[in-house]
């Protein structure tokens, strides 16, 4: 069963705790926050500030999300904020590996991000490293896209790595999940899904999560 990670990029901001408070309940075991810069995505998002005040309110996974240029200046205050796991996208640094030392030196988990248009070739010299790898399944910087089948590809490549080396990271997608394109995702070896818009705009978003988590036992 894959381990759902609602995103708040889609929640009411308004009503931020009582929609955190809705997911915790219905046991989503991670929350999933997308920083985003205006450079490396045209949108911009929170800050530390913002993922401190969340864990104070929360005892969910933080699944920080930085899409953001040259994050290894800024690492430290997300780990300072109370982030769980730390994810730093491949094309938007030249020190992926510095980045991912950062990352576990702050005693956070540590994961690597890969955009669709991205091989896996390029982030396979850090995959020992990581304890989670997000592949993701749109392009980055906006809710509501619509999934990228061509990516369950990379996520297979991924699993058949982990295995072959024994490596032990999750593999998590992100953008247009529903209980329809879980399920290839989940097939291939994804084990976290990021999901959305499909949760946080349901009326009830507990039955969205069940949906999730039924479609891949």
């Amino acid at each position: 069963m894959i381990k759902v990670a609602p995103s708040i990029l889609s929640a009411d901001y308004v009503n931020l705790q009582k929609d955190i408070e809705k997911v915790e309940k219905a046991g989503a075991p991670y929350l999933h926050i997308d920083v985003m810069d205006g450079t490396f995505v045209p949108s911009i998002s929170y800050g530390p500030g913002f993922v401190k005040a969340i864990r104070s309110i929360t005892n969910m996974v933080l699944d920080v999300h930085l899409m953001v240029e040259s994050p290894e200046h800024i690492l430290p205050m997300f780990i300072d904020a109370g982030a769980d796991i730390i994810g730093v996208q491949v094309e938007a640094t030249q020190h992926i590996h510095r980045a991912l030392q950062i990352i576990k030196n702050g005693g956070v988990k540590a994961e690597v991000v890969i955009n669709p248009g991205t091989p896996v070739a390029m982030i396979e010299p850090v995959l020992h490293m990581v304890d989670q790898v997000l592949v993701m399944t749109v392009n980055p910087g906006f809710g509501g896209q619509k999934f990228l089948p061509e990516t369950v590809d990379k996520i297979a490549q991924l699993n058949a790595i982990k295995e072959e080396k024994d490596y032990n990271f999750d593999i998590e997608v992100d953008g247009g999940v529903n209980d329809k394109t879980v399920v290839d995702c989940y097939k291939a070896g994804a084990t976290v899904a990021v999901a959305g818009s499909y949760v946080f705009n349901a009326e009830d978003p507990s039955e969205r999560i069940k949906a999730l988590e039924d479609a891949t036992k």
